[in-house]
């Protein structure tokens, strides 16, 4: 039987895979109805528009579709992200503006253009403790969240297989593919397989066994198996990426608190006139050290922030996870390109 291949510069994600295809849009209609309590059973009422250039630490992991005047956005997430109501905005913005252009409307004009309602869903399905069901509005994060005249809600459900949400029992696909993930972590967690290639081989194995997404991984194993460990190499460099920057800021207060309350205490009873011009001469030594390391943490930054560039990680992703501009981040990767000239 025929598979699949893929020839796009990222990787989808199992579960855009799964939910975002063309040639499965029955699993997209069945989490529709299952979501929305409908009973829709003609796939072709269901037109997917997801936005091709929209990635996340290097992979796809949205679908959107058109469906009955609604225009619906779903993203899986492993790691919980308190910011997914303003990456809907953006992401809801380019679907407008795709689907204006599509349709040939006149933004301009004097009549009221017809848009599909937005409903915007996170299925998350990370290892933090979560509830079934949150509500996330965009805006919590804003100054004068009172104030607003724009707002966007988006609803985050947990999908592990532990969950009570309804959602897993009404939609057979969905139930599947996390019990599928719970599998592939169950044994990595294990240690019993220490070759992660052959945990995530083996959890495809034991699922087929079990009828779980069986037609997909019979069909789609290698595909499958190389998606699962993108994922979590990607998730590594995340959590490493977070973690590394914590540290090299806790490392840095700590020497300048140090260093400071050793100067202070050798101030401390000597005659003021040489205390002060001491003083002076500590103050321009620490500077002049801060000033030195700063140069040193900004030369490894950019280096850390070009590696991760060379391994596919998107410029918005870098520049989030390294707390840079995104346009501090590109000015760093052109410099790399002019020296090598």
């Amino acid at each position: 039987m025929a598979t699949e291949t893929t020839n796009r510069e990222f990787k989808d994600r199992l579960f855009k895979f799964i939910f975002g295809n063309e040639k499965r849009k029955e699993y997209t209609l069945a989490l529709y109805n299952a979501l929305n309590h409908t009973s829709y059973d003609d796939p072709d009422v269901l037109e997917l528009t997801t936005i091709e250039d929209v990635i996340y630490l290097g992979m796809k992991n949205d679908v959107s579709f058109l469906i009955d005047g609604w225009i619906n956005l779903y993203e899986q997430q492993s790691t919980w992200n308190p910011n997914m109501p303003v990456r809907s905005l953006m992401y809801l913005g380019k679907q407008y503006n795709k689907y204006i252009k599509a349709n040939d409307m006149n933004i301009y004009g004097s009549r009221l253009l017809p848009l599909p309602t937005p409903r915007c869903v996170v299925f998350c399905n990370g290892d933090r403790d979560m509830p079934g069901r949150t509500m996330l509005q965009l805006t919590d994060a804003f100054r004068y969240p009172g104030q607003s005249d724009v707002n966007v809600t988006v609803t985050m459900i947990n999908i592990n297989s532990d969950s009570d949400d309804e959602i897993l029992a009404e939609c057979k696909p969905l139930r599947e593919y996390a019990a599928f993930v719970a599998t592939v972590r169950e044994l990595l967690v294990q240690g019993e397989i220490s070759d992660r290639d052959a945990a995530v081989g083996a959890a495809v194995d034991q699922c087929v066994k079990e009828g779980i997404l069986r037609d997909i991984l019979v069909q789609h194993k290698s595909e499958v198996v190389d998606m699962i460990l993108t994922e979590y190499d990607e998730e590594d460099i995340y959590r490493l990426m977070k973690r590394d920057a914590r540290e090299e800021g806790l490392e840095e207060g700590r020497a300048e608190g140090r260093e400071e309350g050793r100067e202070e205490g050798r101030a401390e009873g000597r005659e003021e006139g040489r205390a002060e011009g001491r003083e002076e001469g500590r103050a321009e030594g620490r500077e002049e050290g801060r000033a030195e390391e700063r140069r040193r943490n900004e030369e490894e930054n950019k280096e850390r922030i070009r590696k991760l560039h060379e391994n596919g990680i998107p410029v918005e992703t870098i520049a989030e996870c390294m707390d840079y501009e995104q346009d501090q981040v590109r000015k760093i990767l052109e410099e790399k390109i002019l020296e090598e000239r």
